[in-house]
């Protein structure tokens, strides 16, 4: 299986998942962020703007926001992203992305980003939409954020090696099936 097919199964399979239990999900799954924010204790946080297909992050930000962290969110320019905090109102944009108006980037470290993701690997590296946007934000920003947490409803693991060298590459994987945040690389099959 290449990266093109695999990539195709998993937006079919979060697609599925939209509807089925998505809130109950969602919210296993932003405690278990919540947990991991807490444990790292990151006060600077790179988050993103939920697609439709991605977890449901809102009531993780509305939360974060009440305890005066820091939220970034990605603002697209061109091929990539900047980093811009997170505030009211949001725009919609290319792809169906929203973000926020303010354009003034923030360009300090990053105690913990979470990604969203579509698939990965043994390798735990990033399968996402295919665009490159986070791959490019990340190879020019690698040395500024301290963790890398991935983010998906189901659980989408390819069975052998299909990402690239350039891939973004994370330190833990959370999902459906997660059952507890843990840092360690995982063994995933």
């Amino acid at each position: 299986m290449n990266k093109k097919t695999f990539r195709k199964t998993c937006i079919e399979k979060a697609k599925k998942s939209r509807g089925v239990n998505a809130f109950g999900i969602d919210k296993k799954i932003n405690n278990l962020l919540y947990y991991a924010i807490k444990k790292q204790k990151a006060k600077l946080i790179m988050l993103y703007i939920p697609l439709k297909i991605e977890v449901n992050i809102g009531s993780l930000i509305l939360r974060l926001r009440r305890e005066k962290k820091m939220l970034l969110v990605p603002f697209m320019e061109g091929e990539s992203f900047s980093l811009v905090k997170y505030r009211l109102p949001l725009e919609t944009k290319r792809f169906g992305v929203k973000e926020p108006k303010n354009r003034n980037k923030y360009q300090h470290k990053i105690d913990l980003s979470i990604v969203p993701i579509i698939g990965t690997d043994e390798t735990l590296r990033r399968v996402g939409f295919g665009k490159g946007f986070y791959d490019r934000f990340f190879e020019k920003n690698h040395k500024k954020i301290s963790k890398i947490l991935f983010v998906s409803r189901e659980s989408c693991v390819a069975s052998e090696i299909i990402t690239d060298a350039h891939d973004v590459k994370g330190c833990c994987y959370l999902n459906r099936e997660s059952k507890q945040y843990t840092l360690r690389k995982r063994q995933i099959k």
